[in-house]
């Protein structure tokens, strides 16, 4: 088995260095391989700067010539793996990549076409803000009533999905709309999707956190494109 760790980043200069080398550093357990594919959606920090002095086997760097948006990034991730599943890894430090071993022994035991990780599970339910919290809480309510899943936690970026399964979601979501977009049509599909809890550290906005509520609209929007099958506005390329 090998999985393929997808790191979306945008101006993330203070953490790509560490999350790569945590996330390298993970004994994935059996007969685990691993590839890392980062995805740069045009930086201006100097993570840029950062990725291109990166010579490792294991690891490629795609850099996007324009920002695309984070969906657009996972997707050139989905593209290029050559894995049995992907992990969306994030760039900052809110998700340890040391809990991706839970991830690869839940789809050993089951072969499961989807995991998430919950950050409600485990009952200590971290935010730096209550609306952010509740709009998590209002969107996964949402995703189940339309979608039929049991899912505590839709909005969670650590998302592990099984590369058949991936490929045959026909995604075009551009931003944060994919992380939605995703188990959207894992449920149109048919397939169940499996949560384990983890643990998250949540930053402030100061400390770069992009999602806002102009997200949590487009999350809505989706969910309903995609329960009534209709096609989106755009695709980015």
């Amino acid at each position: 088995m090998k999985l393929s760790v997808i790191i979306c980043c945008y101006n993330e200069q203070a953490t790509i260095e560490k999350i790569i080398s945590k996330t390298q550093a993970v004994d994935l357990g059996g007969d685990w391989g691993r590839e890392i594919i980062v995805v740069d959606n045009f930086s201006t920090d100097g993570t840029r700067e950062i990725l291109q002095k990166i010579s490792d086997p294991e690891i490629r760097v795609i850099f996007h010539d324009r920002n695309k948006g984070k969906g657009t990034s996972i997707r050139t991730g989905i593209a290029n793996m050559t894995g049995d599943y992907f992990f969306i890894q994030d760039a900052d430090s809110e998700y340890d990549p040391f809990e991706q071993r839970k991830f690869t022994d839940k789809a050993s035991a089951t072969n499961a076409p989807a995991i998430f990780g919950s950050r409600i599970l485990d009952g200590e339910i971290k935010s730096q803000y209550w609306r952010t919290l509740m709009g998590n809480r209002f969107l996964t309510w949402m995703h189940n009533f339309l979608f039929g899943h049991r899912i505590t936690d839709v909005a969670t970026a650590s998302k592990m999905v099984r590369a058949d399964v991936a490929h045959s979601l026909h995604l075009t979501g551009t931003s944060f709309d994919l992380d939605f977009e995703l188990p959207n049509k894992i449920a149109l599909a048919g397939h169940d999707i499996l949560e384990i809890p983890i643990q998250y550290d949540p930053r402030t906005y100061a400390e770069g956190k992009k999602i806002g509520w102009k997200d949590a609209v487009e999350a809505v929007l989706i969910m309903f494109r995609n329960r009534l099958g209709l096609s989106p506005v755009f695709k980015s390329d």
